[in-house]
């Protein structure tokens, strides 16, 4: 054979970790190209895997990571070395913490050079440095291991709780050939990786009869829930049952939040008086006050739905705990109530429902409000009416204020359709997780932000309008972090540590792009704007002009915050929004 018949059935790294990759299933893949990965990324694009080429490494891990929460596959994204890969951690971690599958990809410099410390290009130890962020971390050092390599990446992503997976390949890797035809026997798609769990029979029985004795049951549901894709069998056991629910905030939408036996708005009441609490994918974290404290009937017993064992009694106590999957232990517990019956009483559900009555009596008033400038009721009062006509818009959603008010306002009448700031509340997830579900599902999106929010990841408007993405972009504009009428209290005359500009016109960074800008200033114009941008299904952003004085320091979390005992802040509050009368 001479040389160049010996060349045509050479392959190389980038080429069987492409194929590795779609033999798994991988269709689409977000990122950064540059060294060493960009040749990498033009031969995926070429064999079929759509790539989406974004402005910042950590919103393309935030895409993959919402491409992972929504349909229960992990999402894929790719890093440069260094400084790109470090970028990268950040929603690697999130997609941990928040129980979603990701992998990351990341190219890395010259291993002997990177292990001698010798200076190379940017020269970083990867593999070990990513390991306290994920479930795993791997170096590809051989073709050989490159299916495995994709294959355990699966495995691990998905087993279990769901999380990050980091898989380090060096550039000598990537440009390392071999025969084609040997590459190709090598490539396989990994079997099951991710069998059901089922729970013990004994925990399925001894929660059900906890259930069954509780004077007033309530119902828990995470975004492991809505994870889960257990849509039916959560829905058949409440509606058999009776059992009031509170959907977090991703699980909003897995019954609709107008449901009867939703307590969205008399969780407080709830938190006080259940007596029995069944947590379906939620855990007993800062969220829900450690599962104990002073906001929880001291008496409450609970029930935990958890597929990692290791989550039973992290935080106090597990009366029931139950490890499984949520879909197989839903299917057990419905099969169950033919032989223990469970039925929340009506005395129960006239008590939540009484104080739901008054709550939302109290809210409509600031919701109706035509004030302006605007608030945050208000505005997203006119943003609910326009999502209330267009249930399968997606909606993504952070802030402080903007994140709290819209979770409260802003009704989800479908699953897996709201994102968020997640378990760890980070700001900047926005256009990443906006740009991940318009990608996977081709629906229209509406990601709603903080003016604050906005500044960490607005260059992806670019983004967006490159790929003629159907998203809404909608900039909440206090002029501030929180709000915008901090003063300076030094002497300097810089603007306040909080302050930000009020008068900036976010809408014209979408236009600089090609998208559609809007500028609303009442809650008719905001109603009409979304309205019009959501039947468009074209890029679009409205700049929405509040009150400097709306919001409050933290949102609804500003006890989380250290109080000063000295000084101009000691006897300083701000837990109420001076904009809303």
């Amino acid at each position: 054979m001479d040389n160049t018949t010996a060349a045509t059935n050479l392959t190389d790294g980038m080429h069987i970790l492409t194929e590795s990759l779609m033999a798994n299933g991988v269709s689409k893949m977000y990122g950064v190209v540059g060294i060493p990965v960009t040749d990498f990324a033009r031969i995926a694009q070429a064999k079929g895997i759509r790539y989406i080429g974004m402005r910042h490494e950590a919103d393309a891990g935030n895409a993959a990571a919402a491409e992972g929460f929504l349909t229960g596959k992990p999402g894929v994204f790719l890093t440069v070395s260094a400084p790109g890969f470090l970028n990268g951690i950040t929603p690697l971690k999130e997609a941990t913490e928040n129980g979603w599958p990701c992998i990351m990809i990341g190219g890395s410099s010259t291993r002997n050079l990177v292990d001698m410390g010798e200076g190379d290009y940017e020269g970083l130890d990867q593999m070990n440095f990513a390991k306290p962020f994920c479930k795993a971390s791997f170096r590809v050092d051989n073709l050989e291991d490159i299916p495995l390599a994709v294959a355990r990446a699966m495995r691990i992503a998905l087993s279990g709780r769901p999380g990050g997976v980091y898989i380090d390949f060096p550039g000598e890797t990537m440009g390392l050939s071999m025969d084609a035809d040997a590459a190709k026997a090598m490539i396989y798609t990994v079997n099951d990786p991710c069998p059901a769990m089922v729970p013990s029979q004994t925990s399925v029985d001894t929660a059900m009869k906890l259930l069954a004795g509780a004077k007033n049951p309530w119902i828990i549901l995470g975004k492991g829930a809505a994870y889960a894709q257990a849509d039916e069998e959560i829905q058949n056991f409440i509606h058999a049952t009776g059992i009031p629910f509170q959907p977090m905030s991703m699980a909003k939408g897995l019954l609709p939040d107008d449901d009867p036996l939703a307590t969205l708005s008399c969780r407080g009441l709830a938190m006080r008086t259940a007596d029995v609490v069944l947590l379906v994918g939620a855990r007993l974290n800062w969220m829900l006050q450690f599962g104990k404290g002073k906001k929880w009937n001291p008496d409450v017993k609970f029930i935990q739905i958890e597929i990692d064992p290791a989550e039973i009694d992290n935080s106090r106590y597990i009366d029931a705990p139950i490890v499984g999957d949520i879909k197989s232990t839903m299917k057990m517990m419905n099969e169950a109530l033919k032989t223990t019956p469970v039925k929340a009483s009506a005395e129960w559900q006239q008590l939540l429902a009484a104080d739901i009555a008054k709550n939302d009596a109290r809210f409509a008033g600031k919701t109706a409000s035509s004030e302006v400038p605007m608030n945050h009721y208000n505005a997203l009062g006119a943003v609910k009416k326009v999502m209330d006509k267009n249930h399968d818009v997606y909606l993504v959603n952070e802030g402080a204020n903007t994140l709290d008010d819209c979770r409260d306002i802003v009704n989800q009448y479908l699953p897996r359709h709201r994102l968020d700031c997640g378990t760890w509340g980070v700001m900047g997830v926005g256009l990443g997780y906006a740009i991940g579900a318009a990608v996977t599902t081709g629906k229209p999106v509406v990601s709603i932000h903080g003016d604050s929010a906005f500044g960490f990841d607005g260059m992806e408007v670019e983004t967006i309008c490159r790929f003629h993405l159907p998203v809404t972009v909608m900039v909440l504009n206090n002029g501030g972090i929180y709000r915008g009428d901090f003063e300076n209290l030094g002497t300097d005359g810089d603007p306040s540590p909080l302050t930000l500009d009020a008068t900036a016109h976010y809408e014209k960074m979408m236009e600089a792009f090609g998208g559609k800008g809007y500028f609303a200033t009442t809650p008719d114009e905001v109603e009409q704007m979304l309205a019009e941008a959501i039947a468009s299904k074209q890029p679009c952003m409205i700049n929405v002009q509040l009150s400097v004085h709306a919001g409050v320091e933290s949102g609804h979390i500003g006890n989380l915050n250290p109080k000063p005992v000295t000084g101009p802040l000691a006897d300083s509050e701000m837990v109420d929004d001076p904009a809303v009368k």
